[in-house]
């Protein structure tokens, strides 16, 4: 069973959210060593990313900030 981190303060979880298309782009462009590491903890806290078979990808709630984020809603 994996350990959850406390709840993330406000302002990281909105630069968490500025950084999500950037960092989605890098995922994508397989540069994920470009990513942080204490940001890759806090997006898999926060159920935006996850790892699959050793790599990153997005989660539904993640791809869901992502199309907001798009459509400027967020």
């Amino acid at each position: 069973m994996t350990t959850r981190r406390p709840l993330l303060t406000l302002l990281r979880r909105e630069a968490l959210t500025q950084t999500l298309l950037s960092t989605v782009d890098l995922l994508r462009r397989r540069q994920a060593a470009e990513v942080p590491e204490k940001d890759i903890d806090d997006y898999v806290s926060l159920d935006w990313l996850e790892w699959h078979g050793g790599s990153l990808r997005l989660t539904v709630t993640g791809g869901n900030i992502c199309k907001q984020l798009s459509a400027g809603l967020a």
